[in-house]
C-alpha cells in the first residue's frame, strides 16, 4: 500500500478538526475515524480559510 503525502500540516489538520468539534474523535480513533461528510467539511473550511488568506493578500 502506497502511503500519500499529505497536502495540510497535522497542526492544520488538528485545527480545523477542533473547529468543527470531530478533534476528540480523532485523538480516540485516529484520522481514520471521521466520515466522510466531516472530511469534505475539513476540506471546505480549508478553501475558505485560504480565500480569505488570498484576499488579504496585498496585490501588485
Amino acid at each position: 500500500m502506497s502511503r500519500r503525502r499529505s497536502v495540510m500540516s497535522e497542526q492544520f489538520k488538528a485545527e480545523l478538526a477542533k473547529d468543527l468539534g470531530i478533534y476528540d474523535k480523532v485523538q480516540r480513533e485516529g484520522w481514520g475515524g471521521i466520515s466522510t461528510k466531516d472530511a469534505g467539511n475539513m476540506v471546505k473550511r480549508a478553501i475558505q480559510i485560504a480565500e480569505q488568506a488570498a484576499s488579504r493578500a496585498p496585490r501588485s
